[in-house]
């Protein structure tokens, strides 16, 4: 599919992934609406977009039909990035998932079934192959077993998706992703060990034993990946794994961190049973990215180069985020 020049949505286009994303497509010609309801974003993550004239915002619920309505309008390709993105947060408000995450979802398909001339661009998670055996974990592994309500409430929304276009014929591509960083991450152990480090250089609470092992992949990778498969396959529906070539312990990050910030504080591990940092957290998470290799794609940096550039961005160029 050729990007250039379409018209889209994105779907919570003002949070950290969907930000980025809006970004490039204007880059790539596209004529650019987003519509989020602000509930976890700010406008300020699209503030400079708003001065293009092929940029348009909308502030609205996609719970609510009018807003799914007025966001489809004229579009061609939909980027569906809006979802509660906290995995901790299920643990105590399986809720918050299955709304934010299915029943948007839902409503977003309800509004294509009508359009079958669109294309929805999903962002899945790694999280619904749960603790899977194979490592790295290919697209087609199963029976997929998620161990968290975030988790379980994406790979619902892939089934309601395959769902659709089987029923529908809604073309679609779904994307799982690894754990995606960037300066303005709003959380994960990257920006949880730097927030906890400018509190108190002298210890540092991890969660977990610190083996967790997991795939990290800077923003910029993630969204060149999303465009350039959507460019390369012509398949009305297709799955492709997001992330780095290599996985990185947690207690490596941490390590990673103090010495950035030259301090060497005394490591303190908690968390849940098993040496997992909260309940539904995978102990080990490493998607094989062998599928989008297959196409000519390959990161720019892997998991300690993404690490590093963060922190770099994070200590330099935004030192009003970080004060020692």
């Amino acid at each position: 599919m050729r990007i250039k020049g379409k018209k889209v949505l994105v779907t919570g286009g003002v949070g950290f992934i969907g930000s980025k994303l809006a970004e490039s497509l204007l880059k790539l010609g596209c004529r650019v609406r987003v519509i989020d309801d602000l509930s976890v974003g700010s406008i300020e993550a699209v503030r400079p977009l708003l001065k293009n004239k092929n940029f348009e915002f909308i502030k609205g619920d996609l719970l609510e039909e009018g807003a799914v309505k007025e966001g489809l309008e004229g579009r061609e390709v939909v980027f569906h990035f809006a979802a509660n993105p906290d995995v901790r947060a299920g643990s105590a408000d399986p809720w918050t998932h299955l709304e934010q995450n299915v029943i948007v979802t839902y409503r977003l398909l309800e509004g294509l079934r009508s359009q079958p001339s669109k294309t929805l661009v999903f962002a899945s998670s790694s999280t619904v192959y749960g603790e899977a055996e194979e490592i790295p974990t290919r697209e087609p592994y199963g029976p997929l077993l998620p161990i968290s309500v975030y988790g379980a409430s994406k790979l619902a929304c892939e089934a309601l998706i395959s769902a659709y276009f089987n029923t529908f014929k809604v073309s679609s591509m779904i994307f799982r992703l690894a754990n995606i960083i960037g300066p303005t991450s709003s959380h994960g152990a990257l920006i949880d060990f730097v927030e906890k480090l400018k509190r108190d250089s002298r210890q540092l609470e991890i969660l977990g034993d610190g083996t967790q092992k997991k795939s990290y992949l800077y923003v910029d990778d993630c969204v060149d990946a999303i465009i350039y498969a959507l460019e390369h396959t012509s398949k009305p529906f297709e799955i492709f794994n997001v992330g780095a070539m290599d996985c990185l312990s947690v207690e490596t990050i941490a390590d990673l961190v103090s010495e950035r910030m030259g301090v060497a504080p005394r490591y303190v591990f908690r968390g849940e049973e098993g040496g997992r940092g909260w309940k539904g957290d995978v102990r080990l998470s490493w998607l094989s990215i062998d599928k989008l290799k297959r196409l000519g794609w390959e990161p720019k940096n892997n998991s300690e180069q993404s690490i590093r550039r963060v922190l770099d961005e994070l200590l330099e160029s935004f030192p009003d985020k970080i004060d020692f």
